[in-house]
């Protein structure tokens, strides 16, 4: 969705003057890659400014035709005329041409905002899915001549912009995936999780949906700050893991989110319940405590706090069938020491 503008601008129309002729010409591209002469604009008419216009940005003049199409839309900005959208697509690409990127936005939402049946209202979406993408990727707005001015959330919100006026759309798939990929890249996990998750499931069978699905793995378990803290992620992982390797076994082997990983995650959530059970030990509230220890024998019996879980209940006379459940999650390990600091 670049825009080449040494090319002609996707499909669109673009006059080309001929120097010794009195008409502007419009060509079009066609399938087979040549232009083709559709119309010629009557002299000095709506149209023939349009075409001029196109005609100058294609070579280049954008500050020419930046002031051609400033006169146009001072002089029609308060009427219905059918080339108005038009003018603000073309002045907002002279901008964008001339490394005026901000500026041309405000032609873009003149578009998007007043004019959602124009023709050009798709290709208006498509500049700010361009400069959204430039924003988010590094670009800064300028500021005195310079740029030095962070445009990064400006980026972030034009891309929901996007998914929003478009959805379910190619464009709209192209906003998500750059936006999920950006949280992803900044460590920013929550919401890179959060994006993948709504990716998956707005575009399942899109080509970046099986990255979309690992990403939104792993971004989970970075989530995950220890055994102190909250393991809901962890969970959220644990559960997207066995959908993926259910459904997609050999993408999973490949995408390394295999048994190991699994088996990794299911220790870090039983050691956030065995730091649980402790913290409730030190409040003198065995009953919790106790409650704890058995659901992690339930959710995690093959992890090694389990282990540690076991010897603790036994020792407190709570476990009537520690034989049976040794057998179940290997060799106990050495029960609770409740004088730990109790967790967060």
């Amino acid at each position: 969705m670049k825009i080449a503008f040494t090319l002609a601008l996707g499909a669109i129309t673009i006059g080309l003057t001929l120097p010794c002729a009195a008409q502007t010409p419009v060509y079009t591209l066609g399938g087979d890659g040549d232009w083709a002469t559709t119309e010629t604009p009557t002299p000095g008419s709506n149209e023939a400014e349009i075409a001029e216009a196109r005609r100058l940005i294609a070579i280049g003049e954008f500050k020419e035709a930046e002031r051609l199409m400033d006169t146009f839309i001072d002089r029609f900005e308060l009427t219905d005329s059918p080339w108005l959208p038009h003018a603000y697509l073309l002045r907002g690409d002279a901008r964008l041409g001339r490394g005026n990127e901000y500026r041309a936005l405000f032609d873009y939402e003149a578009i998007v905002q007043n004019f959602p049946d124009a023709p050009v209202f798709v290709d208006a979406i498509e500049r700010e899915l361009d400069i959204a993408s430039r924003y988010v990727n590094g670009l800064k707005r300028k500021f005195l001549g310079l740029r030095i001015e962070s445009s990064r959330l400006l980026g972030e919100e034009l891309l929901v912009r996007v998914q929003e006026r478009m959805p379910s759309s190619g464009i709209a798939e192209e906003a998500a995936i750059t936006l999920a990929d950006h949280y992803y890249e900044r460590r920013d996990m929550r919401l890179a999780a959060e994006m993948y998750g709504i990716f998956v499931e707005n575009y399942p069978e899109s080509e970046h949906a099986t990255r979309a699905r690992v990403n939104e793995i792993f971004s989970n378990v970075a989530r995950f700050k220890g055994p102190a803290y909250d393991a809901s992620s962890l969970v959220e992982a644990g559960e997207l893991i066995d959908d993926f390797q259910r459904r997609f076994p050999a993408e999973a082997e490949r995408a390394g989110v295999t048994v190991g990983l699994a088996s990794r995650i299911d220790e870090s959530a039983a050691q956030q319940m065995l730091d649980r059970a402790r913290w409730y030990f030190r409040q003198k509230d065995e009953p919790s405590a106790r409650f704890t220890l058995e659901r992690l024998l339930r959710r995690h019996p093959r992890s090694t706090a389990a282990q540690i879980a076991i010897r603790t209940l036994e020792e407190r006379g709570w476990l009537d069938d520690a034989e049976t459940l040794d057998d179940a999650v290997g060799d106990p390990t050495d029960p609770i020491d409740t004088t730990e600091e109790p967790a967060q």
